[in-house]
């Protein structure tokens, strides 16, 4: 009897962490969160990788989403394939914004393309919170961050450089302002 019990607490457990895992979730008090939302399946191989400045972050594919907390105040968050795909942000405190990332016929693979979005962006905004409401983010396990910040330990900076002195004056980046946050009511 207490074993089918326990058995039950187990599965109820599980449930519950599945169950409460999908959606918006705010940030930690004073912190700021950030989600990278995919919503198209198209180019669904295609792995991109994810990072605040010049740290890893993660990386997924499909139709997927990554949830980011951070510090709010300034950062620039980047996305690499083919191409590098830059976007500066100034985000304030307890503050929820999302980023469509994008998929973009490529040479010889898709490229990506990072696009802030608020409510107004009706379509895309609808989108994302359908498959944000929908599925688990996508959680990458900090080993495996750490990893992947040795590996590409040289890599970051030169594409940060590469930034600064080459891409930055000119590319027409998007940019995260901290008025784009998304009020707490259009999340649910």
């Amino acid at each position: 009897m207490k074993k089918a019990i326990f058995l039950m607490l187990v599965a109820l457990l599980a449930f519950s962490s599945t169950l409460f895992g999908k959606g918006f979730e705010p940030p930690a008090k004073g912190k700021a969160v950030v989600y990278f939302v995919r919503v198209t399946s198209y180019g669904y191989a295609m792995t991109f990788e994810y990072f605040d400045g010049d740290k890893y972050i993660g990386a997924f594919k499909k139709k997927n989403y990554m949830r980011y907390e951070c510090d709010p105040g300034e950062h620039l968050f980047w996305a690499s394939s083919e191409n590098k795909e830059f976007l500066p942000a100034d985000l304030k405190p307890d503050a929820t914004y999302i980023v469509i990332v994008d998929v973009v016929i490529g040479g010889w693979k898709a490229h990506v393309g990072l696009r802030p979005i608020t409510p107004e962006n009706t379509k895309d905004f609808e989108r994302a919170l359908e498959l944000v409401n929908s599925k688990d983010p996508i959680d990458m396990p900090e080993k495996e961050i750490e990893k992947m910040n040795k590996k590409l330990a040289k890599f970051i900076p030169k594409m940060l450089d590469r930034y600064e002195n080459e891409w930055k004056a000119k590319r027409n980046f998007h940019h995260i302002s901290p008025d784009m946050a998304i009020p707490e009511e259009y999340l649910k």
